[in-house]
């Protein structure tokens, strides 16, 4: 999915500097002295590895579950990339020392290098997919000019279906509603899986996001699987919506004490 201009990591940072009047937004953004929270949960906590792959084993049962129903159509599940199948906290890390959130020109550039780790439990299940016979499609928001890093990144890890046929970047539109009704032209989709709700449906874009939520609720576990990721997310633009105040007096009134 795509990054947005502030990441959930700031909000850590933010109560640590509450007592003391704000320098700016390098203060809203870092740790004293380190990196941010949420790049630091995804790469040194255990409990972050032990939900993706609980995540991940749970789509395994469902999917062996669903690759047995009859279908008229072939089975095919679709997967965001960031934070979903690749790691990218390094960025995260490195924009936070430098003082900065995230921004299009260092993102393509760090995805440009083809560094990014798998995320815990992604190689396994993506290829016991294939095994079963179920095609799989990444649907990202990774720009179009990232195609060619974003394919060599996951040909690292011969993952399957690789190729620009099965890879659906953004489209202009970071609603993913219209590459994933593509898709299900020509096939089942029996599981999706992401990091953001978005990843699943576009009804999750409204500000009553948390309202779909329990409304769905049973669909989570079931058809949709969500991958942890504490470093940003889609949730941030419900908060902010189109509020002009300073984003350190919103958050501030929408914490809980």
């Amino acid at each position: 999915m795509r990054m947005y201009k502030l990441f959930a990591w700031a909000v850590p940072a933010l109560l640590l500097g509450a007592c003391r009047p704000s320098s700016g937004g390098k203060d809203l953004a870092l740790l004293p002295g380190g990196p941010a929270w949420g790049a630091l949960f995804q790469q040194r906590a255990a409990e972050y590895r032990a939900l993706c792959y609980q995540a991940y084993n749970l789509a395994t049962l469902r999917l062996d579950a669903l690759a047995q129903l009859p279908s008229a159509l072939p089975k095919a599940i679709i997967t965001d990339i960031d934070e979903t199948v690749l790691d990218n906290s390094p960025y995260f890390v490195a924009q936070a020392r430098a003082g900065k959130t995230y921004d299009d020109s260092s993102w393509i550039r760090w995805t440009a290098k083809k560094q990014c780790d798998t995320v815990p439990g992604a190689v396994q299940f993506l290829r016991h997919a294939k095994e079963l016979g179920v095609t799989v499609f990444y649907v990202t928001n990774r720009f179009q000019p990232e195609t060619a890093a974003t394919l060599a990144n996951l040909r690292k890890f011969n993952l399957p279906d690789v190729d620009s046929a099965h890879l659906f970047l953004s489209d202009g539109n970071s609603s993913k509603d219209s590459r994933r009704a593509f898709i299900a032209n020509n096939y089942e989709v029996v599981l999706w899986i992401g990091d953001n709700l978005g990843d699943f449906s576009g009804i999750f874009a409204a500000a009553d996001r948390g309202q779909q939520v329990d409304s769905n609720k049973t669909r989570f576990g079931d058809r949709f699987i969500v991958l942890p990721n504490a470093m940003y997310g889609a949730w941030e633009d419900v908060l902010y919506k189109d509020r002009k105040e300073d984003r350190n007096v919103i958050l501030n009134g929408e914490l809980k004490m």
